[in-house]
C-alpha cells in the first residue's frame, strides 16, 4: 500500500479503470444534445423561415440538410469507430458538431443556415454511431444491458422535452438563432465528460481502408432522391426533370451496392449483415418509424403556429405532454423487458403510435388542445417510447464485436434516412393538398394528410415486425436465467 502523502504516479485511463456508469453518463449526455437538437429546430421553424427567408418546402431543408448528412455518412462514421477507436471518433465529431452550431447561429441566409446543418449532420454521423457502439460493447448483456438502453431511450425523450420547451422559450424571447447556440456549451461539455468518463479503447478492427466512395455514392444518391421527391411541387412526377433526377439517383444507388460488393477497401457494410433478420427487421421498421416522426412533429409544429396562431414558447408547452409520454414510454419498456420480447414491445408500441397519428389526422382549424392535440400525444409518445429500448436491442444484439460500430451506424442510418425520405414525401403530399394556399383552413387539410400518411407508415412497421422478426422461442426457468439476459431483450431475435 502507499504510504500516506506519497504522490501516487498519472497513469493514462484505460478500460479497467473506468467505470461502465459513467461510460453510460457519456452515451446518455451525447444523445440528449442530438435528441434536443432535432427538437429544438422543429419549434424554431416558422420563425426561422421568417427570419432568412425560406420558401414553404425550402424550411423543410432545414431538417433534410442535417438528416441526409446525419443518414449518408452514418455507416462510415460506424466503420471510422471500428478502426480508429470509438473515443477518438466521439470527440471529432462533438468538436464538428459544436463548431457547425456557432456557424449556423451566425448564418444571413437559407445557404449558409443549410450548409452548418450539413456540418453538424457530418460531426452527428461520427459521434452517434461512436457512442451507442460504446453502449453495446460496455453493456453486452444480461439486466444491465436492459437498464442501459432504457437510459439511452430515456434521455432520448428527456433531450425531445426539454428541447421543444426551451426551443420555445428561446425562439419567442430571445430569438431562434439561439436554438442553434444552444448546441455549443453542450458539446464542449460533452467532450469535457467524454475526455475523462471514455476508456481509450483499441480498434476492434484493423482491415483495409475504409470506403470513402461507397459513402459518397450513397449520400449522393440519397441526396438526389429526397430532391427529386421535394421539386415535384414544380415538376410532375412523370416530368422529365423528376425522372431523370430520380433515375440518376437510383444508378448512384445501385453503383453503391455494387462498389461495396467488389471493393477492395473496407466495405462500408458488409451487406452479409442482413441475412441476420434481427438487423433487417430492426432497420426496416426503424426506417419507416422514423418517417413517421420526423414528419409528425413538422406538421404539428406548423399547425400550432400557423392554424392556430400558438407562439413558439406556447407551442414548446403543448407538445411537452408528447415528448414526456416518451419518457414514460421508455421506463415502461424497460420494466416490460423483463416480461416480453422486443418483437411484442415493437409490435404494441409502433400500433399504439400508429392509432395515436390516425387521431392527429382529425385536427381541424378550431381545434382544441385537449382533443386535438393533448390526447393523441399521450397515446402515441407512450407508444414510441415503447419502441425505442428495443429497436436499438434488437439491431445490434449478435453482432461481432469488429462490427458494433458498422452495426450501430446503420441502425441511426435508417432513422435518418426515414425521416429525411418520409418528411420529404409526406411534406409534398401536404403541399400538394393545400394548393398553395396559406388560409388556416388549406393548411389543415395538407397538415392533416400527412398525418394520416404517417399513420400508415406505423401500421406498416407494424407488418415488419410481424413478419420479419420471428417469435422468440420459450422462456427458460427463473433459475436458469439468473445472471442471464432477459429473454428476446438482448439476444439475437430472430436470427
Amino acid at each position: 500500500m502507499t504510504a500516506t502523502g506519497t504522490a501516487r504516479p498519472t497513469k493514462p485511463r484505460t478500460g479497467a479503470e473506468v467505470s461502465p456508469g459513467r461510460t453510460l453518463a457519456v452515451v446518455a449526455v451525447v444523445q440528449f444534445m442530438v435528441s434536443l437538437d432535432l427538437s429544438v429546430v422543429n419549434v424554431a421553424l416558422p420563425r426561422i423561415g421568417t427570419g432568412l427567408g425560406f420558401g414553404a418546402l425550402g424550411l423543410t431543408w432545414v431538417v433534410n440538410a442535417y438528416a441526409l448528412a446525419f443518414g449518408g455518412l452514418l455507416l462510415l462514421g460506424g466503420k471510422a469507430a471500428d478502426r480508429y477507436g470509438r473515443k477518438r471518433v466521439l470527440m471529432l465529431g462533438l468538436g464538428l458538431f459544436g463548431l457547425a452550431s456557432l456557424f449556423g447561429g451566425f448564418a444571413q441566409n437559407p445557404g449558409q443556415l443549410v450548409a452548418a446543418r450539413v456540418v453538424q449532420g457530418i460531426g452527428a454521423a461520427a459521434l452517434a454511431p461512436a457512442a451507442l457502439a460504446l453502449l453495446t460493447a460496455t453493456f453486452p448483456t444480461g439486466r444491465a444491458r436492459v437498464r442501459a438502453f432504457g437510459v439511452w431511450s430515456a434521455t432520448n425523450a428527456a433531450g425531445g422535452a426539454f428541447g421543444v420547451l426551451v426551443g420555445g422559450v428561446l425562439t419567442q424571447y430571445a430569438g431562434w438563432r439561439w436554438v442553434v447556440f444552444v448546441n455549443v456549451p453542450m458539446a464542449a461539455g460533452a467532450l469535457a465528460l467524454a475526455w475523462r468518463g471514455v476508456p481509450a479503447d483499441r480498434p476492434a478492427a484493423r482491415g483495409g481502408r475504409p470506403d470513402v466512395l461507397g459513402a459518397m455514392l450513397a449520400t449522393t444518391g440519397l441526396s438526389l432522391t429526397v430532391f427529386g421527391v421535394v421539386r415535384t411541387d414544380r415538376y410532375a412526377w412523370s416530368s422529365p426533370v423528376t425522372v431523370t433526377t430520380l433515375a440518376v439517383a437510383a444508378v448512384l444507388l445501385a453503383a453503391f451496392l455494387r462498389v461495396e460488393r467488389s471493393t477492395t477497401r473496407e466495405p462500408l457494410i458488409r451487406l452479409g449483415l442482413f441475412a441476420n433478420r434481427s438487423v433487417a427487421g430492426a432497420n426496416a421498421y426503424n426506417l419507416l418509424v422514423g418517417a413517421a416522426m420526423s414528419s409528425a412533429f413538422y406538421f404539428m409544429s406548423l399547425y400550432l403556429q400557423r392554424v392556430l396562431g400558438a407562439g413558439p414558447a406556447r407551442t414548446g408547452l403543448d407538445f411537452l405532454p408528447f415528448a414526456l409520454g416518451v419518457v414514460a414510454g421508455s421506463v415502461l419498456a424497460v420494466k416490460l423487458g423483463y416480461r416480453f420480447t422486443p418483437r411484442t414491445l415493437l409490435i404494441a408500441g409502433a400500433a399504439l403510435t400508429a392509432t395515436g397519428f390516425a387521431w392527429f389526422g382529425l385536427i381541424s382549424p378550431g381545434g382544441a388542445f385537449v382533443t386535438d392535440v393533448l390526447g393523441p400525444s399521450i397515446v402515441a409518445s407512450v407508444g414510441f417510447g415503447l419502441c425505442l429500448g428495443p429497436v436499438v436491442s434488437t439491431a445490434t444484439a449478435g453482432v461481432a464485436p469488429r462490427e458494433a460500430g458498422t452495426a450501430a451506424g446503420l441502425l441511426n442510418s435508417s432513422r435518418q434516412i426515414g425521416a429525411s425520405l418520409g418528411l420529404a414525401s409526406l411534406g409534398t403530399a401536404a403541399q400538394q393538398r393545400t394548393g398553395g394556399s396559406v388560409a388556416p383552413e388549406a393548411l389543415n387539410r395538407g397538415y392533416a394528410l400527412g398525418l394520416t400518411l404517417g399513420a400508415a407508415l406505423l401500421a406498416a412497421a407494424v407488418l415488419i415486425a410481424l413478419t420479419v422478426l420471428r417469435p422468440a422461442g420459450p422462456k427458460p426457468s427463473a433459475a436458469a436465467t439468473q445472471g442471464a439476459e432477459p429473454a428476446g431483450q438482448a439476444g439475437p431475435v430472430g436470427r
